[in-house]
């Protein structure tokens, strides 16, 4: 999925989270104003393509180059 577009998580944005999370499937429950959002998009840079990349973005929000992932 990487690459074609932002992933929408379930996990609250905490800039600092990852310095004090566990290490093994870290997910902040903890309420915030910001989901985390993941990878990248075609409307991106290349370098913003990596799983690893993080940034946020409002729950209510939209973008044409923002989607999410069902697992089943």
């Amino acid at each position: 999925m990487s690459g074609n577009v932002l992933e929408w998580c379930q996990d609250w944005y905490d800039k600092e989270y990852y310095s004090k999370s566990p290490s093994n499937n870290p997910c902040n429950n903890i309420s915030g104003s910001d989901r985390v959002i993941r990878g990248g998009s075609w409307y991106l840079v290349a370098w913003s393509c990596r799983v690893a990349y993080r940034h946020c973005g409002a729950p209510d929000g939209s973008d044409f180059s923002l989607g999410l992932r069902l697992a089943l």
